[in-house]
């Protein structure tokens, strides 16, 4: 099993590429299932998890082409893939596949809306109730599909097709908002979706679909509305830079020190989380064509933040502020309010020195003047990367196991952060 090794201590000067965003190429795959036009889709990035849905849409009966690779950069970095689902073979999405990756839940919503049924896995056999499938299943529901739960399985059906209709999100969530607009896109009537899910992702799936030919208005408002049509077309789209990528490059320079320009980056897709790391004593600034990080030597100063949906400070940067903040000067309050246990990467962090306590949904940070390499364990893809941020300024030398989480995520992060400077290497086993 790879690992990483990290020797702690230099300073990152120079550029890294921004790929486009997982959480937003996922989506746009799964959109494929729409339409038996072409579907084609530039800057998707190489991460496990585009190859399993790719897998997963295989099963489907989805063909893919993969057309070339973005200009001036290496091969594997993101690419321009052709997704064909002119024949749906078959509508059941097997535990097997589902089971690897909760997203590939996400075809229920294209699979009923142009086929009229499906059979998907709940996804890692997880129970109706607290589980957030429960607002996919409410969502279907209103916009009139059969749905029974058996043997943990979903299976909808919508014989007559779906019907537009109103549907107020209980809690915003992103991926409901995803399955609902797309399944709405073929759905009779109008529907209307309110206390939807406003991130940018969100926006360039709506963007997508109409470029298809969707009628839907209001995407990246909490209120999206969406005219069906009869039958949707090819498209050609771009995947946008991964907003999420971004705030952890602009952390890891923040915690090693140094100026680095991260290529392709959007300061509107992460403004709060930008705004937050300036509190730091980071300077941000917009170059052409992506953003420059800078912190020279000064103190990291401690701030308390609270992750909310978009366009708050994100979930899927809190772990990765919290290994800025293990050593900041002064005390942080970080405050979980999307996610259960989602502080699994404190006893790693506290393995390299880190002072964390944790007070339910809130981990208080006590900043220490130095921390100490040692082997952690990676739980998960994001408290990995924080586990690498901690590295980076940690003395001697870190080894993070299980890199299978960041490879989940990450575009080849050993080869971008090397790249600035940083002593870091896979090690295979």
């Amino acid at each position: 099993m790879d690992r990483i090794r990290i020797v702690g201590g230099n300073h990152l000067e120079g550029r890294i590429p921004i790929s486009g965003a997982k959480n937003a190429a996922l989506p746009l795959m799964i959109a494929s299932l729409l339409t038996d036009d072409s579907l084609t889709l530039e800057n998707v990035p190489h991460l496990a998890d585009v190859e399993q849905l790719i897998r997963i849409l295989g099963n489907h009966g989805v063909d893919y082409t993969v057309n070339g690779r973005r200009e001036r950069q290496q091969e594997g970095y993101s690419r321009t893939i052709t997704f064909s689902a002119r024949q749906i073979v078959d509508t059941t999405a097997p535990y097997e596949l589902v089971s690897k990756m909760r997203a590939s839940f996400w075809v229920i919503g294209p699979l009923l809306a142009r086929m009229g049924e499906a059979r998907v896995s709940l996804p890692g056999g997880c129970a109706i109730g607290t589980r957030p499938v429960d607002l996919f299943i409410d969502g279907l529901q209103a916009l009139g599909a059969e749905i029974d739960v058996e043997n943990g399985y979903v299976i909808a059906r919508a014989k007559n097709r779906l019907t537009g209709n109103r549907y107020v999100f209980p809690k915003v969530s992103v991926g409901a908002t995803h399955v609902l607009m797309m399944a709405a896109t073929l759905a009779r009537g109008e529907t209307v979706l309110e206390n939807a899910a406003r991130e940018p992702e969100v926006v360039n799936l709506a963007e997508c679909l109409v470029a298809m030919g969707a009628r839907i208005e209001g995407a990246g408002t909490s209120t999206i509305t969406i005219q069906g049509v009869e039958a949707l077309s090819g498209a050609r789209h771009q995947v946008i830079p991964d907003r999420i990528e971004t705030g952890t490059y602009a952390m890891a320079v923040a915690m090693a020190g140094g100026d680095v320009v991260l290529e392709g980056a959007r300061i509107d897709l992460l403004q709060n989380a930008l705004n937050t790391l300036a509190q730091t004593g980071t300077e941000i600034s917009a170059v052409e064509n992506g953003i420059r990080v800078r912190r020279n030597g000064t103190g990291i100063d401690p701030v308390d933040v609270i992750t909310e949906p978009f366009p708050g400070f994100p979930t899927d940067l809190q772990a990765q502020f919290m290994g800025l903040m293990t050593m900041a000067r002064g005390k942080s309050k970080i405050t979980e309010t999307i996610f259960e246990n989602r502080f699994m990467h404190v006893q790693e962090l506290a393995r390299l020195g880190a002072h964390i306590t944790l007070a339910g949904q809130t981990a208080i940070v006590d900043g220490v003047t130095r921390l100490k390499g040692a082997p952690v364990m990676a739980t998960d893809l994001r408290a990995s990367v924080s586990l690498v941020i901690a590295g980076l300024a940690a003395e001697g030398e870190t080894t993070v196991n299980r890199v299978y989480h960041l490879d989940r995520g990450f575009e080849r992060l050993e080869e971008k952060l090397s790249g600035c400077g940083a002593i870091i290497e896979r090690i295979s086993s």
